[in-house]
């Protein structure tokens, strides 16, 4: 049947709006049109508009063609292409193995849209029921049909059904037809969520595919197991942004029922279709994947929705999130078994005892040296290896419990370490650092992969580490001498436009990574250096590569990781690249700093996952019983994604170093996802704690097997948890209590230093401390945090409900716990200065209650 009729399906006839041009059929209403034509019996896209700011716009190449692949056999698992480095030379090099297979999943014909026979075509018949297009096609190879609506819970979407029948046995693959495409000089922002974005094509494959450096020209299919937000998108340069989301349910389970099935692979996706235009695709089933194989009469269908949005791609994410994954919704799902910070306090004894924290003490240069075991891969290491990982939360934490051990036993060697770790010989790395990693059998420092010394080391572990460790010590000369020693190297260092060289040949002195750029927050050790010693100097050159960092990254999604052994692929730095320039804006009130910081912490909530829908749904967890939600992936940000990142196996990690960060977000933007992504990352995650020590594993398919490998994780635990809280108390009191933060902590994020000086609460003076055991509610979803008044005999106990529904719980107040035989005199509620009583307390969701406690 064909037809040659104009048919609307909306709120306005097509002439009203469009003149007199005849349609064969419309989807339209008050937000978005999509006219149908028909020629020579067979049926495309006429025109699209989308209403934005009262006017229809275009902007979208209209076209309705759809693409089915086919191959007789399984398509070959072995790659046939190989690809160079934009410098030249093979890409990547032999000694990357943790990239290795990685790489040859991501390079086969499959990845590269290669594989099969693919058949594009034109659907040639239509019929029209009630506000319904079906559109069906007999082809060589199976026969088609596809359903068409408007969405009407969503204005801005359109919801299609696809349906094949086989007419041979063999591997099929159903692309979304192309409802549109974007010429590349009309695009102005793409992205795969969780593999790349950007606004300038890339010619040079490895930069593109492997590091999101430029979007990739070919079409190549993603795997779901990287993708944070299902929503491949491209934004046009006329305010238009066009995506395509799956159904939820059509991408993989990452722990289906009773295993880990993180690698496997349903759904593709890619920012271009086969033909290699500019346009949002999925590929259900993966050819030679998951149902892709089937027989002659067997039906396969999936569903999905375009989303025509008159907005940004920061939007497109929300929506695809929030209203079809209902990201925002399945936080109520989220209950602790145990607060964080009651993790804080276990943590401390954990840490404290040389044997479950793998504590160190090794005699270098004539110094007691300490530091943990480190376990995990490092190039030389005979099980030898030394790491210290967070000095902010180790002086934070021995202050605020004036534990001796700490103070003493800990502090001391770990402070020597850092000494001995910077190169003080002079030549050409005076300043920097000789490796992260000690290796006590060899006598040596050394870095994670290779013989390198990058400049971005040079920030984290002298400048970061030693400027946290000055506020907590700030008339220690030395420690000064040296941070202004590294902080000259950099200085030095810097190119003439604001950058700095990824790394250097510890032998040879010569640049090395000249392929990929140092897109990273190396001018924050600029910012340390200003901050603690007040030249000038230091804040001109922390300007200057602020503004290099902003121009070659944040305005074109480019970034670099800091992990070396994964090749630098981008990570969690790109996180503590907005919380760099956000601590830009506060030293210099330059609003640019501040604008670019939203924007790169934007960009980061790609790096959250957003899916699959978290649920009530039992699991079976190595033996252990849990509910879906218990252990979702979705909330949770991958230390590296991307092709290369170790998120590909492993999935995401439990270090939620950008909680507190986007707290402040939240506060400073109003954008609900920044809250909701830090709440989801850090509430109810008691499935990957460790009930011994409370230590939470670091990857999630760990689960709860604790720190193993890595027990200095410990430390940054405690940072990012401190950070995160403190972050809420500022939020939730609206500026009544603050502390004062500190520098971020190296590597794993933006999360700061607390405790080195007094904060505000209620408008007195306070310091940070941690009281174990004095103030304990009887509901794990109660956060405490504890603040001894500088001027008076009082404690202020800050309640925080750690969850989204309303909480009733009692308080215990011990004071022996107080340790000098002080009696309670009053308890006050601060918030209007009456008489508390502490039996029975009511905290909405994520509210919070101030107590002072008088003595």
């Amino acid at each position: 049947m064909k037809v040659y009729f104009a048919v609307l399906l909306g709120f306005f006839a097509a002439f009203n709006v469009f003149g007199q041009k005849k349609y064969a059929a419309s989807l339209a209403n008050e937000h978005i049109a999509v006219h149908f034509s028909e020629d020579k019996g067979n049926f495309s896209i006429a025109k699209i508009l989308v209403k934005k700011d009262r006017k229809w716009v275009e902007g979208l190449t209209p076209s309705g063609e759809y693409t089915l692949l086919f191959s007789e056999t399984k398509p070959s698992t072995e790659p046939k292409e190989t690809f160079e480095k934009i410098t030249g030379g093979k890409f990547p090099e032999d000694n990357y193995h943790y990239q290795e297979q990685q790489w040859k999943e991501s390079t086969t014909d499959v990845s590269l849209n290669k594989a099969g026979t693919a058949f594009h075509f034109l659907p040639n018949d239509l019929k029209i029921n009630n506000k319904q297009l079906t559109f069906s096609k007999e082809t060589e190879v199976a026969t088609f049909k596809a359903e068409w609506k408007l969405d009407p819970k969503f204005p801005d979407d359109i919801q299609v059904t696809l349906h094949i029948i086989p007419k041979k046995k063999g591997y099929f693959s159903l692309a979304t037809p192309t409802l549109a495409s974007v010429p590349v000089n009309q695009m102005s922002w793409t992205s795969v969520p969780g593999y790349f974005q950007g606004n300038y094509m890339q010619q040079n494959f490895a930069l593109a595919y492997a590091y999101g450096h430029g979007i990739p020209d070919r079409p190549v299919v993603y795997r779901e197991r990287c993708a944070t937000t299902l929503s491949p998108l491209i934004s046009t340069k006329s305010g238009v942004t066009l995506s395509v989301i799956p159904e939820p349910g059509l991408a993989r389970d990452p722990w289906a029922k009773d295993k880990n099935t993180q690698i496997d692979w349903h759904l593709g996706l890619s920012h271009m279709n086969r033909k290699a235009q500019l346009s949002p695709t999925l590929y259900y089933p993966v050819l030679g994947e998951y149902q892709s194989e089937m027989n002659v009469g067997t039906e396969l269908s999936y569903s999905f929705r375009y989303s025509l949005i008159a907005g940004d791609w920061f939007q497109a994410i929300k929506h695809a999130a929030n209203d079809i994954y209902t990201f925002h919704e399945t936080l109520s799902l989220r209950q602790s078994k145990q607060s964080l910070t009651d993790r804080i306090e276990k943590m401390h004894h954990y840490l404290t005892d040389p044997k479950t924290s793998l504590w160190n003490i090794e005699e270098y240069e004539g110094k007691q040296i300490g530091a943990q075991s480190y376990l995990g891969g490092v190039v030389g290491s005979n099980k030898d290896a030394m790491k210290n990982a967070d000095y902010g939360a180790m002086w934070m934490l021995a202050n605020a419990t004036n534990d001796p051990e700490l103070k003493e036993k800990v502090l001391p060697p770990a402070l020597n370490f850092k000494l001995v770790q910077q190169e003080t010989n002079q030549g050409f790395f005076e300043g920097a650092i000789e490796g992260q990693y000690y290796l006590a059998k060899s006598k040596k420092f050394v870095e994670e992969w290779g013989e390198v010394v990058e400049p971005i080391a040079l920030t984290y572990y002298i400048t970061l580490d030693i400027g946290n460790m000055l506020l907590f010590e700030p008339e220690n000369t030395e420690l000064k001498e040296r941070l202004r020693l590294g902080a000259d190297k950099l200085l030095k260092w810097q190119n003439a436009d604001g950058s700095w060289a990824v790394a250097y040949d510890r032998k040879t002195e010569q640049e090395l990574f000249k392929d990929i750029k140092d897109l990273r927050p190396t001018f924050y050790g600029m910012i340390v250096a200003y901050r603690i010693l007040k030249d000038e100097k230091y804040l001109k050159a922390a300007k200057k590569g602020a503004e290099w960092f902003i121009k070659n990254a944040v305005e074109t999604g480019a970034f670099l990781g800091v992990c070396g052994d994964a090749r630098y692929a981008p990570d969690f730095a790109t996180g503590q690249s907005a919380q760099a320039l956000l601590d830009l804006f506060d030293l210099t009130k330059n609003k640019k700093y501040q604008d670019a910081a939203v924007i790169c912490a934007k960009i980061y909530t790609a790096s959250v996952y957003t899916h699959p829908i978290a649920s009530h749904k039992p699991k079976n967890v190595n033996g252990t019983a849990h509910e879906d939600w218990e252990i979702s992936q979705s909330g949770l940000s991958f230390e590296h994604g991307g092709i290369f990142g170790s998120a590909t196996r492993q999935g995401p990690i439990q270090l939620a170093s950008h909680a507190g960060l986007f707290i402040r977000m939240y506060q400073l933007t109003g954008e609900q996802i920044f809250a909701d992504m830090a709440r989801s990352a850090a509430i109810g995650r008691d499935a990957f704690v460790d009930s011994k020590t409370s230590v939470a594993s670091y990857y999630w398919n760990a689960m709860n097997r604790g720190a193993g490998p890595y027990p200095h994780h410990a430390w940054w635990q405690i940072g990012w948890i401190t950070d995160y809280l403190l972050s809420e108390a500022a939020l939730r009191s609206g500026g009544k209590i603050g502390f004062p933060r500190g520098f971020v902590t190296p590597k794993v994020g933006p999360h700061q230093t607390y405790g080195f000086a007094p904060g505000n609460v209620y408008g007195d003076q306070a310091k940070l401390v941690i009281l174990e055991g004095f103030a304990v509610p009887d509901k794990a979803a109660v956060d405490v945090v504890t603040a001894k008044s500088v001027s008076k005999n009082s404690v202020y106990v800050v309640l925080m409900n750690s969850g989204a529904a309303a909480v009733d719980f009692s308080l215990k107040l011990d004071e022996s716990k107080m340790g000098d035989a002080k009696k309670i005199v009053a308890l006050k509620w601060l918030e209007n200065m009456q008489n508390a009583n502490i039996e029975r307390i009511s905290i909405p969701a994520f509210g919070i209650r101030a107590l002072e406690v008088s003595f």
